[in-house]
């Protein structure tokens, strides 16, 4: 088993106060890293888990000042995990479209701009979370859909024309994983077994799978690979 060492290393996974990020941010933290977060509440200890082992920063991401005091506080990183996204039922209003889209794609382009000198010196990756909607359309949410599919085009050119500055850029498009924003899924009549039935692996995949990929793409085990794009869905997409 590949034990992953990032001692010495600092991170950065925006919301990662819970959900996906949460797990991606104790995984680089049981690796040794020196593990930042992000979330919108104003002290650390509104969320339900423990988030003790991590220095937190309030950050509404959707917001370009906070983007840019986040950056300001937090100069050099090694590893950018850009995990915050979020979806709106009024997607199909241009004011929700916009939200959702400066949260999910426009703050990871201008975090990523920011850090691009750090990361340069420092050899540094940075992985993006996509997600199935990056391949598969989300009908109810057409500005999701669009923020992921655009976040896979940019991983890719970013990836190219980073290459010779000594950064890797990936993405990892998680599917159905079993935390509160799948509830609606799991709770509507026969809903959960639908889709359950439509994922190969026959379960809800976890915050732990999507961590472990993360820690692959930006560790040395990973540094032939760049501007990939990795489901992580128990091969949902296989159907």
């Amino acid at each position: 088993m590949i034990r992953f060492d990032f001692a010495g290393k600092s991170v950065l996974v925006t919301g990662g106060s819970q959900g996906i990020g949460l797990g991606i941010a104790e995984a680089f933290a049981v690796a040794g890293a020196s593990v930042h977060i992000t979330g919108t509440a104003a002290e650390p200890h509104s969320y339900e888990a423990d988030l003790s082992r991590f220095v937190y920063h309030q950050a509404r991401l959707e917001d370009r000042s906070a983007r840019q005091a986040l950056v300001a506080n937090l100069p050099e990183i090694d590893v950018l995990v850009n995990n915050a996204g979020i979806a709106n039922s009024d997607e199909y209003t241009y004011e929700g479209y916009l939200r959702t889209m400066e949260v999910n794609l426009n703050a990871v382009v201008e975090l990523s701009y920011a850090y691009r000198e750090g990361l340069a010196s420092r050899g540094g990756t940075i992985v993006n979370i996509g997600s199935v909607a990056s391949f598969l359309s989300m009908r109810q949410y057409p500005a999701y859909t669009a923020s992921k599919v655009g976040l896979m085009g940019f991983t890719r050119a970013l990836a190219d024309q980073w290459a010779a500055n000594g950064i890797r850029v990936n993405l990892i498009a998680p599917g159905f994983i079993d935390t509160k924003i799948i509830d609606w899924v799991k709770k509507l009549p026969d809903q959960g077994g639908k889709v359950l039935r439509a994922i190969p692996a026959r379960r809800w995949g976890t915050p732990a799978d999507v961590a472990a990929a993360a820690l692959f793409l930006a560790s040395p085990e990973a540094s032939y690979i760049t501007g990939q794009s990795l489901p992580v869905d128990g091969g949902l997409m296989l159907r």
